[in-house]
């Protein structure tokens, strides 16, 4: 008997915005105009190249990031969706998610895309504050957003909204009164990042001036820990350090990649995990957009990098992805995706001291990390890595 493939997610990248948020490290990039066909172009040829590669297989869920997808005409959302559909076999409930910016410009485009095929849109709101939105660079107020919100539950079968904590000067209690008036609002599905500051950001530059100050460790601890508090009385439990949803309701394709599952990468600094010929690749498309764009019309791919993963990297990566996830990770499932027993992944010694530190704990099919090992996630993985 043939041994059935398994599942594909695919992931598009749109690089373009229409400003560059101070705190994004994503390659995005602000251009004055974009040849729209073309680009449709190129990304379909890119995707036929990796269909190619990747074959037989069937597509779980298909996600349009970015920068800003919802910039996209939907003529193309709808031009990837079809040749997925054409180059691989698409499940009949494929999850198909677009980020959009809840300004009221890309709000107007949510029919055009639903008609296209999307049916779960993730918002990019960011704040509730308008004070809040400027700092952060947002191009949209916070009426304009819940508007937006509002708009995409009539059209997307499902759809998520992002927050940012941490903010400078932020409080629990501002957090708090935040993120109630967020969860009234809100569908199935929220994601609450705390802020950073990441290298070769703006915010990089001006925090090292001195021009903010984020809150300290301990208001850190108060703000994650006062988000779980009201998303699991919200009934949205955390499934991810920074995801919550109603069970069920998970977002499908990042579960794709926090459970080590196959996926390809279409698009200027997309990367990609496929399994080519029984062995796990790690893929990167070029990053830069007109550099990408000129090497797929040259060559019918932009691909920099595909290189076949050992086993023990596979282990590696299986272990920082699966630990983000509060049901932690499987045994059976890891040796599946790696062929690497979880044991032989773990420093014993490492893991011990996690347990009794209560930061890391046995599950009837693995590890999970404790609430307080999630919040010292990076502290946690450099210990239990073999």
């Amino acid at each position: 008997m043939q041994r059935q493939l398994p599942a594909l997610a695919v992931y598009v990248h749109w690089p373009f915005c229409r400003s560059k948020c101070p705190y994004c490290d994503f390659n995005s990039h602000v251009r004055e105009a974009v040849d729209q066909r073309r680009w449709r172009a190129a990304l379909l040829r890119e995707l036929d190249h990796w269909a190619e590669r990747v074959p037989g297989r069937t597509v779980t869920s298909l996600f349009f990031g970015g920068g800003t997808p919802s910039l996209m005409e939907p003529e193309t959302v709808a031009a990837v969706i079809a040749r997925v559909g054409a180059r691989w076999t698409m499940a009949a409930d494929v999850e198909i998610t677009l980020e959009a910016n809840p300004t009221s410009v890309e709000a107007a485009r949510f029919a055009a895309l639903a008609d296209a095929g999307v049916n779960r849109v993730s918002l990019g709101v960011q704040a509730l504050d308008d004070a809040a939105l400027r700092f952060l660079g947002r191009q949209h107020a916070a009426r304009e957003a819940l508007d937006a919100v509002a708009l995409a539950h009539r059209h997307f079968a499902r759809s998520s909204f992002d927050l940012i904590y941490a903010r400078p000067g932020q409080t629990a209690a501002q957090w708090r009164a935040e993120l109630a008036a967020a969860l009234s609002h809100a569908g199935e599905h929220l994601s609450v990042y705390q802020l950073t500051i990441e290298p070769q950001t703006a915010f990089e530059g001006a925090y090292r001036r001195g021009a903010f100050a984020l809150p300290d460790e301990d208001t850190a601890v108060a703000l994650f820990e006062a988000t779980q508090e009201l998303m699991e009385r919200a009934g949205r439990p955390l499934y991810e350090i920074s995801n919550h949803a109603r069970p069920g309701a998970e977002c499908r394709h990042n579960l794709a990649y926090w459970r080590y599952a196959d996926y390809v990468g279409i698009g200027p600094g997309a990367h990609g995990r496929p399994r080519i010929g029984g062995a796990k690749f790690a893929a990167r498309q070029h990053r830069a957009p007109e550099a990408w764009l000129e090497r797929v019309e040259r060559q019918g791919h932009a691909t920099t990098a595909c290189d076949a993963l050992q086993p023990a990297a596979q282990a590696e990566e299986a272990l920082m992805m699966g630990m983000r996830l509060a049901e932690g990770i499987d045994a059976a499932r890891f040796r599946a995706a790696t062929g690497v027993a979880l044991d032989d992944a773990l420093d014993p010694q490492g893991l011990a001291a996690m347990i009794e530190g209560g930061f890391v704990e046995r599950t009837a099919g693995g590890i999970r990390a404790t609430r307080e090992g999630l919040v010292r996630l990076d502290a946690v993985l450099a210990r239990l890595a073999a």
